[in-house]
Parts: C-alpha cells; sequence; structure tokens
C-alpha cells in the first residue's frame, strides 16, 4: 500500500473539522487553493473523492476511512511528544493545532464530572478538543473514526474498540420552586403533565419522555417540548420558569438542597448507565485518557451494584 502525504491528510481533516476550505486553509496557515491542490492530490491517489463539495459538506466512506487514519497518526505523535516530554521537560511545547486529541462526551457529563476529570491532562498540555453529542449519539462519533473515544450510553464494544463501565448518572425531573407552587402544587401526576412544558437538549433527546413514561407507568408519552442546547441553560431555563426539565441530579442537587429547584417527582428517579469506549490500541494517552475519565466517574457517578 502507497504510504499517504501527512500534510494532505491533515488538509483532509481540516476541511471536514473546519467545515469548509476557506477556514481549513487559515487553521493550516496556507492558501486556500493550495488547500484544494492537497484535496486533489489526495484523491488522486485514493482513486475516488474524499469529501463532497455540497452544503454542509459531507465525507464519503473512504474520506471516513482516512479521517480515521489520521486521528491514529495523531494519537501517536501524542504519545511521542508525552515521551519526548518525560525526557526533556523544556524541549518539548504544547500540541499543535492539527495534532489535537478528540473525544466525545454527552453534554451531561460535560456539566458534570468530565471536565474536572480532565484538567490534570489539559494542564499537562495535551491538546484536547472535546465534541459534546446526546449520550445516545456520542458512539457515532467513534464508529466513524472522528473521535478515538467517547462517553456513551452503548453498553457493547464497537469493533476495534474496547470499553469499561463508568457508573450510574440518575436523573430527576425538577422544576422552579415558585413554578411548581403555582403550577403544580401537589407535584406532577399522570393527569396533567402534557399541559406542562418540558425542556429537552434538543430533538434527539428522549430523556423527558423516557422518565415520565416510567414514572407514571405508561407506555407511550407526548410532551409539550422546548428545547435548549445545554445542561446548564436548561437549568437556568427552568429556573426561569420555562418549565420542567429532566436533569442529572449531581447538577440540580445544590439547588434543591437550597430551595431554588423542586424535585416534582420525588419517588422516581432514572439511570442512565454510561461506558467509556475507545481504540483498542497500545497508547500512553489513551491509557492516561481513560485512567482519567475513569476516575473522574468513580467519584461522582452512583456504581452498579454487582450482579
Amino acid at each position: 500500500m502507497s504510504s499517504f502525504d501527512p500534510d494532505a491528510l491533515e488538509c483532509l481533516a481540516a476541511i471536514w473539522e473546519e467545515g469548509g476550505f476557506e477556514r481549513a486553509a487559515q487553521r493550516l496557515n496556507i492558501t486556500q487553493s493550495a488547500v484544494s491542490q492537497r484535496l486533489r492530490a489526495l484523491e488522486a491517489q485514493v482513486g475516488t473523492v474524499l469529501i463532497v463539495r455540497s452544503r454542509p459538506l459531507k465525507v464519503t466512506t473512504a474520506g471516513q476511512l482516512l479521517l480515521k487514519h489520521t486521528k491514529m497518526l495523531r494519537l501517536l505523535r501524542a504519545d511521542l511528544e508525552n515521551d519526548l516530554r518525560e525526557l526533556a521537560p523544556s524541549a518539548s511545547g504544547g500540541g499543535r493545532e492539527e495534532e489535537r486529541v478528540s473525544v466525545a462526551i454527552n453534554a451531561d457529563s460535560i456539566a458534570t464530572w468530565a471536565m474536572p476529570a480532565l484538567n490534570g491532562l489539559a494542564r499537562q498540555g495535551l491538546s484536547i478538543e472535546v465534541i459534546t453529542d446526546d449520550q445516545d449519539f456520542t458512539h457515532e462519533w467513534l464508529r466513524e473514526g472522528q473521535v478515538l473515544g467517547c462517553v456513551t450510553s452503548l453498553n457493547q464494544a464497537l469493533r476495534g474498540c474496547r470499553m469499561e463501565a463508568l457508573g450510574l448518572m440518575d436523573y430527576v425531573a425538577v422544576g422552579q420552586a415558585d413554578y411548581v407552587a403555582q403550577h403544580m402544587p401537589q407535584g406532577l401526576s399522570a393527569h396533567q403533565f402534557a399541559q406542562i412544558p418540558f425542556i429537552a437538549f434538543n430533538r434527539k433527546d428522549d430523556m423527558q419522555r423516557e422518565f415520565v413514561a416510567q414514572a407514571f407507568g405508561l407506555r407511550r408519552v407526548t410532551l409539550k417540548q422546548l428545547f435548549v442546547p445545554s445542561s446548564e441553560g436548561q437549568v437556568r431555563a427552568v429556573l426561569a420558569g420555562w418549565g420542567l426539565s429532566v436533569l442529572p441530579y449531581p447538577l440540580v442537587q445544590p439547588l434543591l438542597e437550597r430551595g431554588e429547584l423542586v424535585n416534582v417527582v420525588p419517588h422516581h428517579r432514572l439511570p442512565v448507565a454510561l461506558y467509556w469506549h475507545c481504540w483498542n490500541l497500545q497508547s500512553d494517552v489513551l491509557d492516561s485518557l481513560s485512567q482519567a475519565l475513569r476516575e473522574g466517574a468513580a467519584g461522582a457517578l452512583r456504581q452498579a451494584a454487582p450482579p
């Protein structure tokens, strides 16, 4: 198999990650014409189209394979950078822009335990890119080779990856104290939930419906929903009286204890099991990431009882 020009591979990755040729040129500090030339040369070498020039851009199957290959090369460089830093701390600086180590983490974990877990690695100079999505979809980023690891609710290891359980994130239904006193002084019930607005993360977020269905023993649930694509933003919307939301208990616990929020279904919590998936490769960087997330989750998530 012929080798691929690392600059051309990084050019492909920059186009995809930045969402266009102009932004890729700015990131790589080259002209837009040079970006096009590198991509065309790579496509000629592979013998097929790698990026579909549409709005938005689309990556082909061959392009996904080369993007995954590029991520692996970045991981190897990050491992080398880490080893060099240990041998000669003054001889290595921070990672270059194109050598970012990408992971996909669900928004609720970012808002609670994941960022503190990654503090040490970021301070040591690891160039981390955190991509956020719903916990039911973060594994798609790993499946497509766009990240080297993900925190997800998927409990089956992807091909070529290893998986470990992190723990359970408990979710509760909450509302602002005055809002609850006005609209549901007895708490949320099966008779009035359909009239109460629920604030979800986005249209892919099924947490609100799943919680209500389980809490009241219903097979199908229709809710009036608002969408705020941020865990902290959902909290602010609830505090502002927009409606109710089902949110991770570690995120809202201080507000519940201060009485600013009220648990409107105190008899029910929805546990969501989270897992760490990453490429099954020998890598000090991957091992460090796995350890950091494992330790962070152990201090924040509820551990499942042994079978």
